[in-house]
Order: structure tokens, then sequence, then C-alpha cells
């Protein structure tokens, strides 16, 4: 905004406070503009290096400044260093390490008050006086940078002029500050939230890794020790129920409870087999997963009236050991969904390889749900499926949904890419989890 010019009808009392009136509203409508800009220009970022970056840009365009930079407060050993600069050599960012009352710099850290220098080169306080020589530094701001009272780093603005900067400038880039301290804090706490995220990513993906090992393990021990065994009686006992039929001196009520162990022995050595296929599927381990979920599905779905059927695209016989668990375990799950609630009367399973990732798809066409309604796991247990399936496909660097609305069927997609996976194939103890 400029002055307006003056006008034949201006009375002559208000003619001399024109000029004042309008530098002064100049002024405050340039630092309004100012902080609207460096706030919009740092509220919708969270890396913290783009914001840094943003601001300062935004700063020495509003303070007319020839160069600056972001010193941050490591809170370890307590020491600030440059994060972001524009216009100093790189020697001088890299080597102007500073601690608490330090330097200029050091000293505004300490005490959260500003500083403003006419000629820094003249100041005895400043730290490194040959690196402010050879940069040619002379008018200069610090000013610190905060969040909560708490004084997170500082802002520097220099010129190679003495006398270039104003106390407004430096109350404008006290404001200024303020909201790049308060960005950089809430930066750094995203940023933690990403690495403990990240953390419990690991940790859980280990975890499955430890049980699908523990699975396999439980499986292998019934069936190399508990099945046989099982067996093992049914036979014996199948073999005294034909001795006892042939000896008439036993009584039926002998005879009949002979029956009835041998009957129960076959009943367990058939549960203890489902076990064992719950677990790990013999099909997984030994020809992969296709033929994998073709039994599970028609083991599950076929005794229902529910027919399944099995599409494949690609070279899905060759993916690494920790999708081909991952995308059964979703399979698994989708199954028994459709086998307990759907009522469907078929379903179908496609299983997709393109260049970089595959996908798993199963949809039935039974009654269906509300999505939306299943927000949270409930006590119930109901949801359990679902959010384990997205979790365990997140785990894998992918992203599963599922689509559903009442009497629509279900739709279950689950896409996982290879290039992630190709970076655990190495571990081949991902191959149980």
């Amino acid at each position: 905004m400029s002055a307006r010019k003056r006008q034949p009808s201006d009375s002559p009392a208000a003619r001399p406070a024109l000029p004042g009136w309008a530098d002064a509203t100049q002024r405050r409508y340039h630092d309004l503009l100012a902080l609207s800009k460096v706030s919009a220009a740092v509220s919708g970022l969270r890396d913290l290096d783009a914001i840094l970056g943003v601001a300062l840009d935004n700063v020495l365009d509003v303070m007319d400044g020839a160069v600056g930079g972001i010193l941050l407060l490591d809170q370890k050993t307590q020491t600030l260093t440059y994060r972001a600069y524009r216009g100093l050599s790189e020697k001088y960012a890299r080597e102007m390490r500073l601690g608490l009352e330090e330097g200029i710099a050091g000293r505004v850290a300490k005490t959260g008050t500003a500083i403003l220098l006419e000629d820094i080169s003249a100041d005895p306080r400043a730290a490194r006086p040959d690196l402010v020589a050879t940069e040619g530094l002379k008018a200069f701001i610090s000013v610190p940078l905060r969040a909560r009272e708490a004084v997170l780093g500082v802002i520097n603005v220099a010129s190679y002029l003495p006398h270039h900067f104003t106390n407004d400038d430096m109350c404008l880039l006290q404001s200024i500050g303020d909201q790049v301290g308060v960005a950089v804090e809430h930066a750094r706490l995203n940023e933690r939230l990403l690495r403990g995220r990240e953390r419990y990513r690991r940790l859980a993906r280990l975890t499955l890794i430890a049980q699908e090992e523990e699975r396999r393990r439980i499986a292998g021990e019934l069936h190399d020790e508990t099945s046989q065994a099982l067996s093992g009686l049914a036979l014996n006992l199948q073999v005294l129920v034909q001795l006892a039929d042939a000896n008439t001196a036993l009584n039926d009520e002998f005879k009949a409870r002979l029956k009835g162990a041998q009957s129960l022995a076959v009943r367990v050595g058939v549960e203890v087999g489902r076990l064992m296929k719950e677990l790990r599927p013999t099909l997984l381990d030994t020809q992969g997963l296709v033929p994998a979920i073709r039994q599970y599905a028609e083991e599950n779905l076929r005794p229902l009236g529910i027919e399944a059927s099995v599409r494949t695209e690609g070279d899905v016989e060759s993916l690494p050991s920790e999708i081909e668990v991952g995308l059964f375990r979703v399979a698994q799950g989708a199954i028994g969904n459709i086998a307990q609630h759907s009522r469907a009367k078929s379903a179908a399973i496609s299983i997709l390889r393109h260049s970089d990732r595959v996908i798993l798809e199963i949809t039935d066409d039974g009654r269906g749900f509300a999505v939306s309604e299943i927000t949270e796991i409930e006590e119930s247990g109901r949801g359990r499926g679902l959010f384990s399936m997205k979790e365990r496909v997140a785990l894998l660097g992918g992203a599963c949904f599922i689509k559903s609305q009442p009497g629509k069927g279900s739709t279950v997609v689950a896409t996982v890419p290879l290039v992630r996976s190709k970076a655990h194939a190495k571990n081949k103890g991902a191959g149980s989890g």
C-alpha cells in the first residue's frame, strides 16, 4: 500500500499527518503479509527439512536479507548446528558449531532473547570472527525458535552492509521465529511418531515370523509324533475290535466300549489332522501358495455347498516365502469369514502377479455386511479377522481393503509390493512369517 495522492478537498490540518500514517499502515501490511506467507508455507508441511527450507526462503524474501540460516539445538550435546542456510558458504555452515552462550546465536539460544547488531564483524561476542570476516557479514539479527517456552534453535539473517536492519525487522523476525519454532516441534513430533510406528511394524513383523515358526514346529510335531501315535492307536483298537467280535465269550458291553474307544481314536486323529492344516498346511511348504489356498477353500467351503474357484495370472509359483505365508493367512481369514457368515453360493479367488506387485482378491455372492460399522475389534471378537488381514498386509508394505454391502456380497483385495519384499527375501526366516 502507498500513500494516497492529495486531493483539492483535503483539509490543511490533515495533510501533515498523512505520510506518517501511510508509512505505518504500509509497514503493518507488509509485516502481516510476511507472517501470512511464512504461516501458509509451513502449515501444510511435515518434513522438517522442507519446513526449514521454505521458511528460510520466505524470511529472506520478506526481510530483504542477503543471507541467512536456521540452526537447531541438539538436546543431547547442547550444540547448535546449521540445518538450513542460504547464501552462506558450506565451510561456514559446517564449521559454525556453537554451544549455549557461545557466539551470538548461542547467547540467543541460552537466554531466549533476540539480538540485533549493526555490524557483527566488529562485535567481540561473535564466534569464529575468521569465518565471519571471510563471509563478509555485517548487519545481523538472531532470534530464537520457540515452542511452548522451549528454545529449539535460532534463525539468523545477515547483510553485507552495516546498519541494514531495524528494530521493526527484529520484531517481525521474532514473530516469524515463533511460527517456525512451533512448526519445528510439530515436525519433530511427527518424526518420532513415524519412527515409533516403524519400530512397531518391525516388532509386529518379527512377532508374526515367530508365530509362524512356532506354528510350523507344532504342526511338525503333531504330524511326526501325535498323529502317527493316534493312527497306531486306532489301528490297534481296530484289531482288538475284530478279535473281540470273533470271541463269543466276551460280553456285548465290553465289545461296545472297545468299538467306542476305536471310534474316538479315529475322530481325534481326524481333528489333529485338521489342526495341523490350520497351523501350517503341508501344501504351502511342499507345493506353494496356490495349491494350499485351493485345498483350504475346497475343504472349508465345499461341505457347506459353496463352490470355490481359483484363478491365477503371472508367475505366482515363485513368490518370496514371506509373501506366500502372508497371502495365505489373508486367504485363510477371508475363506473363514465366508464359511461362517456369508451364506454364499459361490466364491472366486484370484491371484495376479505383476512386475512390481501381487494382488489377491477373494469375492463371494453372500449376504454381505456394512463395512463402515466395523471400526474396531469388539469384545465379542467381531472385526478381529478384518483388522488382522489389514495389519498383516501392511507389515508386508502393502494395503488391504474390504468392499461389501448388505445383500451384495463381499470382496477382499490385498495388494503387496514385490520390490520391498525382495529386500527382505534374504531373511529366510521370513518364510515362516
